[in-house]
């Protein structure tokens, strides 16, 4: 059984993601819509408006930061849903920063 091809799916001298945390952002968006936390719609217009904003501060945006934009769009998101506060998130990633800090070299980093 072959599996099947998505559009994001490319081969292996070419990824889709350049690092683990692209691919879990990614992920997680599609899970949360998945559990119906919000349509894709909500998701298209919220990284749009924050893509479009990113193109007004730095007009010379070459695209390498779309998924910096993916993330913040998700975070958008999962505070106007009340998924979760704004100040959790921040401990989130206060947490993580300490724990990719304190992880040697080559692991992987885990919370």
């Amino acid at each position: 059984m072959t599996q099947p091809e998505y559009p994001f799916q490319k081969d292996a001298s070419n990824p889709a993601f350049e690092e683990a945390w692209q691919a879990q952002a990614f992920v997680i968006v599609c899970h949360l819509h998945e559990q119906g936390c919000f349509t894709w719609q909500e998701w298209a217009a919220t990284l749009s408006k924050v893509i479009k904003q990113a193109d007004i501060e730095n007009p010379d945006n070459t695209g390498a930061s779309y998924y910096h934009h993916w993330l913040t769009a998700l975070e958008q998101m999962i505070i106007a849903k009340d998924i979760a506060a704004a100040a959790d998130l921040d401990c989130w990633e206060e947490a993580w920063r300490k724990a990719y800090a304190t992880t040697p070299h080559g692991a992987p980093v885990a919370l």
